[in-house]
């Protein structure tokens, strides 16, 4: 059985037992009148309770509309740049609108540096590189957005660039009336408002996100014409990708198929995953319930086995050989800008279905408060942790957990089973690496890694996913705290040589970004979780180390 809806330059495919189950769920959205109400921005389609957020946060639906009214300012921005010379840009800023600007980038073939870090060797690089042709975007107001600012603007004063000079440099993407806004006007930063009723999660489409892609070159009037034409088909009933999509996902979940593992296959958009994994977690994922998004390298990848609480979506066209991409679930093919729309209207159906408020975030906060609090700390938890000893040390390797998780392990490749064996029932590892996403990018490695290896430990092999601290905390963090509590967590921190001071603040960046790792990790101990946290003494070593224990 299969089932094929196209619209808009969209076409999703829904194949095998879940068209039946998608197909029920999409008769009751069709039955309560969601289509229309959601074109009609009715905050009340997740309840009362999530009503006032709601009604704040539907602007997204508009955007493939109402952003066209950035384009002459961007148009300007870009032809001032390359006036001065600025054909270097980099985003300094954290949130879902991060990925998706490096998508937008990544996927026309344009350049653009995403800094949403606090690891001082990525930083470094970056600054290493040269400041002559770079212009800096900027948006969000995290702790790591707010240090890379300040660093940023120290080294472009240490490069003898100040002045009216240095503010040409900057481009601040900002609420009216935020501390951002006030802080870039007083600086003299160029100052583009961000859309007041967008959350940063459903910024695909907004400023945040087509500021720093349009200034690197990307085309992004026909982004906005990718999403318009989409948008058209989001009132009709059945002839509705994005409906049927948000239906099938709604199903999945309600059918025990909540971990929804995303391949790539011949989509031609670069980092879309990445993007569309932050959406679905945290739209979804709280008050126990939600989808975890888990993003394999490809259909032959260890994890994308089908099993029976894995959901499959391909990007892409099925592959039309034998293999294990032919079952999978729902394929979803088209042009960015039109699967940026059909995504965020997927998610926020999916979470009426599943019974959760899509735009709330009630436990992304926990690690934030956290992080600050160990900042703030002159003698408290933050020396506590670092010092503490070692349960294990293998070379390069420090292994840091309870006892009573190793269970007596004293080789690297036995910790890792022994946190692989530490997985719930229905569970799934998570592995969470604080580290520097070019120069220690073989940490991605022991995704698949680690899949196969518990897919030879247990019966049922239970998924594995990956992502970069502090990243993941404005994207699957949300779901690690507040989805279901069947999580284990492997983060890893590395050593610093060369640290970055952040200017104003009594901390540098390596500090902040071990903030950020313990606070965390800390969080995720006291819900409680499994959780191992390695420590690279040398990371090309100790990553070494991790890839050969499970090889």
């Amino acid at each position: 059985m299969t089932s094929v809806v196209t619209a808009g330059g969209i076409s999703v495919t829904i194949r095998g037992p879940v068209l039946d189950e998608s197909e029920t769920v999409l008769d009751r959205l069709v039955y309560d009148g969601v289509p229309g109400a959601l074109a009609s921005r009715n905050a009340k389609l997740w309840g009362p309770d999530a009503a006032p957020l709601a009604a704040r946060r539907l602007g997204w639906l508009g955007l493939p509309e109402t952003s066209r009214s950035l384009l002459p300012r961007l148009a300007g921005l870009a032809a001032r740049a390359r006036d001065d010379g600025l054909d270097r840009v980099v985003l300094a800023g954290a949130g879902g609108t991060a990925p998706a600007a490096e998508a937008i980038c990544r996927t026309a073939g344009v350049e653009l540096t995403v800094l949403d870090t606090a690891d001082p060797h990525e930083v470094a690089r970056v600054l290493a590189a040269g400041l002559e042709r770079t212009l800096v975007v900027t948006a969000g107001e995290s702790l790591e957005a707010d240090a890379l600012r300040r660093v940023l603007a120290r080294a472009f004063a240490e490069a003898g660039v100040e002045g009216e000079a240095a503010a040409r440099r900057f481009v601040a993407v900002a609420e009216a009336g935020s501390a951002l806004e006030g802080a870039a006007r007083e600086a003299g930063w160029e100052v583009v408002p961000s859309e007041p009723d967008v959350g940063d999660r459903f910024g695909a489409l907004g400023a945040a996100a087509l500021v720093p892609a349009a200034l690197a070159g990307a085309d992004v009037d026909a982004l906005l014409d990718e999403a318009y034409r989409l948008a058209g088909a989001l009132r009709q009933p059945y002839d509705n990708p994005a409906l049927a999509f948000g239906a099938a996902l709604g199903a999945s979940a309600l059918g025990h198929r909540d971990k929804l593992v995303i391949a790539d296959h011949g989509s031609g958009l670069a980092g879309f995953a990445g993007w569309a994994e932050q959406l679905v977690a945290g739209v979804t994922g709280k008050q126990g319930k939600g989808l975890l998004p888990i993003v394999v390298e490809g259909v032959d990848s260890p994890g994308f086995e089908l099993t029976d609480e894995l959901r499959r979506v391909i990007l892409g066209r099925r592959p039309d050989e034998p293999g294990p991409g032919r079952e999978a679930g729902v394929s979803v093919a088209g042009p960015l800008g039109a699967q940026f729309l059909l995504w965020e209207y997927a998610a926020v159906v999916a979470a009426r279905v599943i019974g959760v408020d899509p735009f709330a975030e009630p436990d992304v906060g926990e690690s934030l408060d956290s992080t600050a609090a160990l900042l703030r700390s002159e003698e408290g938890a933050a020396p506590t942790v670092v010092h503490r000893p070692p349960a294990l040390v293998s070379d390069a390797v420090e292994v840091h957990a309870p006892e009573e998780l190793l269970k007596g392990a004293r080789t690297l490749t036995e910790v890792l089973e022994a946190l692989l064996e530490a997985v719930p029932e229905h569970g799934y590892l998570a592995v969470l690496a604080y580290l520097d996403r070019s120069g220690d990018a073989r940490a991605a490695d022991l995704r698949p890694l680690l899949a196969e290896r518990g897919g030879r430990l247990r019966k049922r092999a239970a998924p594995v996913t990956f992502g970069w601290g502090p990243r993941h905390l404005h994207a699957t963090g949300q779901y690690h705290k507040g989805g279901p509590p069947n999580g284990a967590f492997l983060q890893i921190t590395g050593a610093v040589s060369g640290d970055v001071p952040v200017p104003g603040r009594p901390y540098t960046l390596g500090e902040l970004q071990l903030a950020q790792a313990f606070g965390d990790l800390r969080v995720l101990r006291s819900l409680p979780r499994p959780a191992v946290r390695v420590h690279l003494r040398d990371r090309a070593e100790g990553l070494s180390q991790l890839v050969g224990a499970l090889t």
